[in-house]
């Protein structure tokens, strides 16, 4: 499958000129190969000093069937044990590559990508990415989800200029790996749904093309839950497809908007173990628990509205002594603070918020219910109840309190501060 990168880069009616870097993007089997000859004898063969960023893991995975493409590049294996995409991380790769190096070769998953195409941005080098499992859907952004000094930041970074997916690579990957891609996709149901409650209230950009590409992303995956839970290599090739959509998508927009939220905000709060200790848990696991989390909470606000039990606070509840005292204990509360100013709540006028409510209420109810997404995630292998990534329900409270402050991006969790419930 050759996806045609010139159909996402086109003026728009949102008003902007959406513009895709990716040259080109292949799903297929045997796409590698295709690689080498682009290498050899195509737009890449211009590059003469490649660097080839993988880890232990993806380096057994990758280096026989990758043989001749590993022999014409600097190989820097990183450990996979504990390896995260931060400062350590970059410092390795830096003390490492050697100094011509023109190309960068991201072969890897999540990690691996953000850690090469903050290296591309840094240097002002490409970089092509070469996924060995449809775990994420960031393989062709243009943000780097990176941890600095402890905080997960979104930083500038630059996407691929090719994506070759090798089917006889990626199909093959752990059942758990291509379930947290499965999983970071249905996230989209929630961040999509803040997404227009804020430009509702704010008039934040937003774009309906962009919406639309989330939604054929996951109209995608749900038609072949069970093929690709089963590992059958054409359904695994349309995931890997759909989360290529998801990437695309934030390139148009120019940011991670239109695929990270509120169930995100959960996921990087718990990676902070502020409230909770180590997790071995994959970011899409993570997220599918969150998307569960959030959607009851939601729900729970939409039946509220449409009983007439909620309203709108004109003042709401200084949180500054909560996240000192939650924040703090691990050094992050100055960090937290800069995160969350100005605060984004006081873009929203408390007469606009009373005015939507019914339509913000048709939103949500316009969400799969909670047992239908569930449904949904079991037949995929996700993971959608703390206890399955170590978690206890006592857990959900403080995390539906804290994790907005997380991330600055306005989301209807946020929003929740300036609502009022009856009988709660």
């Amino acid at each position: 499958m050759r996806v045609d990168t010139d159909d996402f880069a086109r003026p728009c009616g949102c008003g902007k000129n959406h513009h895709v870097e990716v040259k080109e993007i292949l799903i297929e089997e045997g796409a590698v190969e295709k690689l080498e000859e682009t290498m050899s004898d195509g737009f890449l063969k211009k590059y003469i000093s490649p660097l080839l960023i993988c880890d232990t893991n993806t380096c057994k995975v990758t280096e026989d069937i990758m043989e001749d493409i590993y022999d014409r590049c600097q190989v820097l294996v990183l450990d996979a044990e504990e390896l995260h995409a931060d400062q350590h991380a970059i410092k390795i790769v830096e003390n490492n590559m050697e100094e011509d190096i023109d190309l960068i070769l991201a072969v890897g998953t999540g990690t691996i990508h953000d850690i090469s195409r903050y290296m591309a941005f840094q240097y002002k080098i490409p970089f092509i990415s070469v996924p060995t499992a449809a775990s994420v859907d960031g393989f062709t952004s243009t943000v780097a989800a990176m941890t600095w000094n402890g905080l997960k930041k979104t930083v500038e970074s630059v996407p691929p200029v090719a994506v070759y997916a090798d089917s006889n690579i990626f199909a093959e990957a752990p059942k758990r790996l291509t379930s947290s891609g499965i999983s970071d996709l249905l996230g989209k149901y929630i961040c999509l749904l803040d997404w227009k409650i804020a430009h509702m209230l704010t008039d934040e950009y937003i774009c309906d093309e962009i919406i639309k590409l989330e939604e054929k992303a996951m109209r995608t995956v749900r038609s072949c839950l069970a093929d690709i839970s089963e590992g059958d290599k054409e359904s695994c090739e349309k995931l890997m497809y759909a989360l290529i959509l998801s990437g695309l998508a934030t390139q148009m927009a120019g940011n991670s908007r239109p695929a990270s939220c509120a169930e995100h905000q959960l996921s990087h709060l718990w990676e902070l173990e502020v409230l909770n200790g180590p997790l071995d848990a994959l970011h899409g696991e993570m997220v599918s628990v969150g998307t569960m989390i959030v959607l009851r909470e939601y729900k729970r606000v939409a039946r509220a509205i449409r009983e007439g039990r909620c309203s709108v606070r004109t003042q709401w509840e200084d949180d500054t002594e909560l996240l000192e005292k939650t924040f703090g204990s691990r050094g992050f509360f100055e960090g937290i603070v800069e995160e969350n100013t100005p605060e984004p709540l006081l873009k929203i006028s408390p007469a606009r918020l009373e005015a939507c409510l019914d339509e913000i209420a048709g939103l949500i109810e316009e969400l799969p219910e909670e047992e239908e997404l569930a449904r949904m995630m079991d037949r995929a292998g996700c993971k959608r109840s703390v206890y399955e990534i170590g978690l206890s329900e006592e857990i959900i409270p403080q995390s539906l309190k804290l994790a907005p402050y997380v991330r600055r991006r306005l989301s209807f969790l946020r929003i929740l501060r300036m609502l009022r419930i009856e009988g709660e």
